[in-house]
Formats: structure tokens, sequence, C-alpha cells
């Protein structure tokens, strides 16, 4: 559907304007789909995003400092997140036995377990994205990245 139909906006300044503002509800829209998604997981979308990066570190522990650098969205709180995590036995802190101010933090079995379980349902779910060719997936990637340039 059309940014258009979507808002309910006939006109906009420019297509600066139309192109930010569809980023911007692009974005929240899949925030939305995402989140709902997880929610069936007992999940928050930051959640499984330090899971993932626990996982890419396994065996190797994270520091919360690697998390932070790591995330997707920087506003999170990871200490805060990661105490869930734990509570939810899905990820262990210990204190570095190298430095006693830092903790190791590693993901659990249970917490692999938990990805490949996600793993295979998002295999099936439909993030919008697959309706681009794979050329324009590469297109919008690059288009993305030069925004942020």
């Amino acid at each position: 559907m059309k940014i258009e139909d979507e808002i309910k906006q006939a006109a906009f300044r420019d297509d600066f304007q139309k192109a930010y503002i569809n980023l911007i509800f692009t974005a929240n829209w899949l925030q939305q789909q995402q989140s709902a998604f997880f929610k069936q997981f007992g999940l928050t979308l930051p959640q499984f995003n330090i899971l993932r990066i626990l996982r890419g570190q396994h065996p190797k522990p994270a520091t919360v400092n690697l998390l932070i650098e790591r995330m997707l969205d920087k506003t999170s709180n990871a200490s805060r997140i990661v105490d869930k995590l734990e509570a939810k036995e899905l990820v262990t802190r210990r204190v570095c036995p190298g430095n006693r101010r830092a903790v190791d933090i590693r993901i659990s079995e249970a917490g692999l377990a938990l990805l490949v379980q996600l793993d295979a349902a998002m295999a099936d779910q439909r993030l919008g994205v697959q309706n681009l060719a794979p050329a324009e997936a590469a297109q919008l990637s690059t288009l993305l990245d030069k925004i942020r340039d």
C-alpha cells in the first residue's frame, strides 16, 4: 500500500519529505511486526538482538559494553535486558576472573535452543522484504547505507 494511503496524506512538500516519512513509517511497521512475532516466544526485539549477539560470540563471553556497541537499538538499556534474560535462564553472568570489575555474559544452552526454535519460525515469517527482488534488496541496503553517510 502506498504511503499516501497508509497515512491519508495526498501531498508532500517534496520527494525528500515523502521518502523520509515513508522510511519512518516503514521502520515502525517492521518493528511492530517483529515485536508481535517475538512476543509469542516471551521475548522483546532488544532481548532477541542480545541473544543473537551472544550466539555470535559463543563460546566466548561478552561484556555489557560489547553488547551496547553491537546492538541495533543503541537506546536500549543492555544491563536491564541482560537482567531479564538471566531471570529467564537464557544467559549467564559471572564476574570475569581476569578483571573483577568486568562481568562475563554468555548465552545458556536454553538460550541457544530458543534461537534454534526462532530460526525455524523466522524462516516462515514474511517481513515485506521478500516482496523485493534480490537486486532490489541490495539496492535498498545501499540506499539505506547512503542515508546514514
